[in-house]
C-alpha cells in the first residue's frame, strides 16, 4: 500500500496495529468508584483479599477510620491527629471494602508474603522508614484483624528498596535511597546489613537505581538489575558471581526512569531463565522534566535476556507505544505478559508525567520475533504515577491508584488524584471462550504440595479438544512503582489428562510440584489448569 494512497491517521494506524501484531481485546469493568484512597501498594493474600495502602503523610484520607478509632503520630508531617484511613482490605469475593489502621509512614515501601501467608511490609518514609508491619491473613472482617507494627525492626532506613522471597522464606531486602547494602528479614544470625557496592555504582544524578530489579534465579543467586546494568549476585557470600551486557542504549530502566520488569515463566523442566525489561525514560528525562519542564517521549524498547546462558546478550524489540511506569503482570495462560498503566513521556515524579497510555498490551514470549506484542482494549481511566496491577485468582487484573500529586488533589489540575478501583479482563475470559474454561475440582482449603511429588488435579471442562493442557501455578506479587515483588510463574511437568466427555467431562491430570525451593520458594500460590489457552479460575496451594 502507498503512503500517499490513504490519509496520515490511518496510515498511523495501520502501522500501530502491524508493529502491534494486530489487536487482542480484552473489557474493562469499574469495581469501585470510590475506595477513599489511592492504591499506591497492593499485595493479593491467599484469602481473596488484596491489603491496599498509599503513605500516611498525604493529609486527610476520603476513607474514615471506624467509629472511635484515630490515628495519633506526633511524627507525621501532615496530620498528627488523623481519624482517616490510609489502609484497606478489598474483598474480591464481595466487591467491598473496611478501613485498616496503620501508624508510621509506608510511602515507596516494599513488601513479601511470608511462608504461612502473612503479609511483611518493610520500610517507607520519615518514621516508617525501619519499620515492619505485619498484617495477617484474615478469615474473617472482624475489626481487631489489623495490622501490627515494630518502628525499628530493620538495620538501616529502606525508602524505595525491593524485597524478595528466599528458599529458606526470608526475604532478602535490597537497596532503598542512599542505602547501598542489603539485609534480611525475619532477622538471623546475621541481623546487620551487608554491603552491595554495586548499587552504589549505578546511582546517577537523578538516582536512577532505586527499586532494582531483583530475582532469585533457578541457581539459588539473586539476579539484580539497577538502572542499566545487571549482576547474578550470591548472597550468601556476598559475591558477584556474573557481571551482565548493560542494556543497549544505556538509558536507565529503574526507578525514577521506571520501565518495569519480570522474570519470564519458569518451565520446572527446563534448566534456563529469561528477564523482560521494558519501557523507562531516557537519561536525564527526570532533570528535564522537574527543573525545565520539558516532558521527553518515553523509551519504546524492550530488552529480553537469559541469564542463565553461558554468554548472555540482550535481544532488543519495540513496543507499539512508548511507556514509562508501567506495570507488567504475569498472567496465568503461562504465555502472555501484561503491560498495563503509564505514560507516553515524562518519569515517575510529582506531576512529571505526561500522554497517558490507556491501552495495555499483551506480549507474548513464545511467538517469532516482530510479532510478540498485542493491543488491548483501551481503558477511559488515567494511571500514571503511583499507580499498580495485582493478578487476581479469577483471571482479572485488578488496576488502581494514580497520584502525581504530594497531596490528594481532584480539580484543577491535569491529573486529578485518581481513587477508583478496576478490573482488566483478558481475552481469555470472554464469553466466546467458556467452553474451554475448565473448574478444577477441590475439597476444603489450600491444596499442600510437597516439593518433587506427584499430584493428581480434577477438573470438569465442557471443550477438550486436546489431552495436552498446562498447569500454571503463579507467586502472587506485591506492586507498586512499576514492579511487582515476587512475581513468579511456574509452568508445571504434567502427564497427558485422562477422563471423558461423557458423562459429565470430568478429567483429571497429574502433575508434578516444583523440585526445590529454589525454583519455588515457599508459601501460597494459586494453580491453574490451561486449556488451549484459557486459564480455569485458580485456586489456591501452598507449598514449604
Amino acid at each position: 500500500m502507498s503512503r500517499t494512497s490513504i490519509p496520515t491517521a490511518l496510515f498511523l494506524l495501520i502501522s500501530y496495529l502491524q508493529l502491534a501484531g494486530g489487536t487482542g481485546g480484552g473489557s474493562w469493568s469499574l469495581l469501585q468508584p470510590n475506595i477513599g484512597i489511592t492504591a499506591m501498594h497492593m499485595q493479593l493474600l491467599h484469602n481473596d483479599r488484596v491489603i491496599i495502602f498509599d503513605r500516611t503523610d498525604f493529609g486527610p484520607s476520603n476513607l474514615s477510620l471506624l467509629a472511635g478509632n484515630c490515628r495519633e503520630d506526633p511524627n507525621d508531617q501532615a496530620l498528627q491527629h488523623d481519624c482517616t484511613a490510609h489502609s484497606l482490605e478489598y474483598d474480591i469475593t464481595t466487591n467491598s471494602f473496611r478501613p485498616l489502621n496503620i501508624l508510621t509512614d509506608t510511602w515507596c515501601s516494599s513488601a513479601t508474603v511470608s511462608p504461612d501467608g502473612r503479609l511483611f511490609q518493610t520500610g517507607g518514609f520519615n518514621d516508617g522508614e525501619r519499620a515492619v508491619r505485619i498484617f495477617p491473613t484474615c478469615q474473617n472482617l472482624k475489626r481487631d484483624c489489623d495490622w501490627s507494627e515494630n518502628p525499628f525492626a530493620l538495620s538501616v532506613r529502606r525508602w524505595y528498596a525491593t524485597n524478595t522471597i528466599l528458599p529458606d522464606g526470608r526475604a532478602v531486602i535490597v537497596g532503598g535511597r542512599r542505602q547501598f547494602n542489603y539485609e534480611f528479614y525475619p532477622k538471623d544470625s546475621n541481623p546487620g546489613v551487608s554491603s552491595l557496592a554495586f548499587l552504589s555504582q549505578t546511582k546517577d544524578p537523578e538516582e536512577n537505581n532505586l527499586y532494582p530489579f531483583v530475582y532469585l534465579n533457578i541457581d539459588g543467586n539473586l539476579f539484580i538489575f539497577a538502572n542499566n546494568r545487571a549482576i547474578l549476585f550470591d548472597y550468601k557470600t556476598n559475591k558477584i558471581v556474573r557481571i551482565y551486557p548493560t542494556i543497549p542504549g544505556s538509558d536507565p530502566r529503574n526507578y525514577p526512569s521506571s520501565g518495569s520488569s519480570v522474570l519470564l515463566p519458569l518451565n520446572v523442566t527446563a534448566a534456563e531463565a529469561e528477564v523482560l525489561v521494558c519501557g523507562g525514560a531516557p537519561k536525564g528525562s527526570f532533570n528535564l522534566a522537574s527543573k525545565n519542564a520539558t516532558f521527553v517521549k518515553a523509551l519504546t524498547t524492550c530488552g529480553r535476556i537469559k541469564i542463565t546462558d553461558s554468554s548472555p546478550t540482550w535481544q532488543m524489540e519495540t513496543m507499539p507505544v512508548a511507556r514509562v511506569m508501567g506495570d507488567m503482570v504475569l498472567l496465568p495462560t503461562g504465555a502472555d505478559v501484561l503491560i498495563i498503566n503509564g505514560a507516553e513521556a515524562g518519569t515517575a515524579g510529582w506531576e512529571l508525567g505526561r500522554n497517558p497510555v490507556l491501552s495495555p498490551v499483551v506480549y507474548r514470549p513464545d511467538r517469532p520475533s516482530g510479532s510478540r506484542f498485542v493491543v488491548q482494549s483501551p481503558s477511559s481511566v488515567p494511571r500514571l504515577y503511583h499507580s499498580t496491577a495485582v493478578l487476581l485468582r479469577d483471571g482479572r487484573v485488578l488496576v488502581g491508584g494514580s497520584n502525581p500529586h504530594i497531596y490528594y488533589n481532584f480539580s484543577g489540575v491535569q491529573y486529578p488524584t485518581e481513587l477508583r478501583l478496576e478490573a482488566f479482563s483478558p481475552a481469555y475470559l470472554s464469553r466466546d471462550s467458556s467452553g474451554l474454561r475448565a473448574v478444577i475440582v477441590t475439597e476444603g482449603s489450600a491444596l499442600e504440595l510437597s516439593y518433587g511429588k506427584e499430584f493428581v488435579l480434577g477438573f470438569n471442562v465442557s471443550l477438550l479438544r486436546s489431552k495436552d493442557v498446562r498447569v500454571t501455578m503463579v507467586m502472587p506479587a506485591f506492586s507498586t512503582h512499576s514492579f511487582s515483588m515476587n512475581q513468579r510463574l511456574l509452568i508445571l511437568g504434567s502427564k497427558a489428562v485422562t477422563g471423558s466427555s461423557s458423562p459429565r467431562s470430568s478429567y483429571a491430570v497429574v502433575a508434578a510440584a516444583p523440585a526445590s525451593a529454589t525454583l519455588a520458594p515457599p508459601g501460597y500460590y494459586m494453580l491453574f489448569v490451561v486449556n488451549e489457552g484459557v486459564p480455569s479460575e485458580g485456586v489456591w496451594v501452598h507449598i514449604q
